[in-house]
């Protein structure tokens, strides 16, 4: 995977050339996800993956609404991975947003194609809908309040990275992973599917470990995350961890 610097004065150029990149991996991500849905469901006449199809598309529309007029910085940063990338992160990224989630669908596909395990609750269903933009909408917030929101864990010396401590980030040290474990943990039902789920709790320990080693890091190499380590005490959900 190429690795590139991002300047820590970005020119209009450059910003919208990361902008147009971000966009093109998210028209390829709804493609692909739309491949693996509907090839590994054997039919297009699934409700549930357009449902999960639709929101997901709603969610990238969403987070270029807002991030793009607001934050463009933020979206070319998150276009390519960056130089002082993580060793261990190289690997628990492509673990966390691309491997388990992956099966995740392709598992849900296949139970609906053969019909493995039973049919979810419309109840927890619509539930399940609710917790999967609920998941989105706080990833978004921590990403609108946090310029330094990279997709890959390192310390953006080059953009003068600093703690945030506003927003989402009085109540929690990691909301962008509360989002995204809330997120993964409603595709399989949002799919309807109970088998789904096994891959879907890997993703999710992925993103705790994730979590804490991202935190261990920020404690020991940026500046003043001790002290906002001490002022918020929990780094995913408020008296639990």
């Amino acid at each position: 995977m190429r690795t590139n610097p991002l300047p820590a004065q970005n020119t209009s150029s450059e910003v919208k050339q990361g902008v147009m990149l971000w966009l093109r991996k998210q028209a390829f991500f709804l493609v692909m996800l739309a491949l693996v849905l509907f090839l590994s469901a054997g039919t297009l006449r699934w409700v549930e993956g357009w449902v999960c199809l639709g929101l997901t598309a709603l969610v990238i529309a969403l987070d270029a609404a807002v991030l793009i007029p607001s934050s463009p910085e933020l979206l070319a940063e998150r276009s390519e991975k960056r130089a002082g990338t993580k060793s261990w992160d190289n690997w628990l990224v492509i673990l966390a947003v691309l491997v388990f989630p992956f099966l995740t669908w392709l598992v849900a596909g296949l139970d609906e194609r053969f019909g493995w395990s039973g049919s979810i609750p419309t109840a927890l269903w619509i539930i399940a809908i609710l917790l999967f933009v609920g998941g989105a909408l706080i990833t978004l917030a921590a990403m609108t309040a946090n310029r330094f929101f990279s997709a890959t864990v390192r310390i953006q010396s080059e953009r003068e990275h600093a703690v945030v401590s506003h927003g989402p980030y009085r109540l929690v040290r990691h909301p962008g992973y509360t989002g995204g474990i809330i997120y993964q943990l409603a595709v399989p039902l949002v799919l309807g599917s109970w088998l789904a789920i096994a891959p879907s709790l890997l993703a999710v320990a992925c993103f705790i470990l994730r979590t804490a080693l991202e935190d261990r890091t920020l404690r020991s190499e940026l500046a003043g995350y001790q002290d906002y380590a001490q002022r918020v005490r929990y780094r995913l959900f408020p008296g639990v961890w």
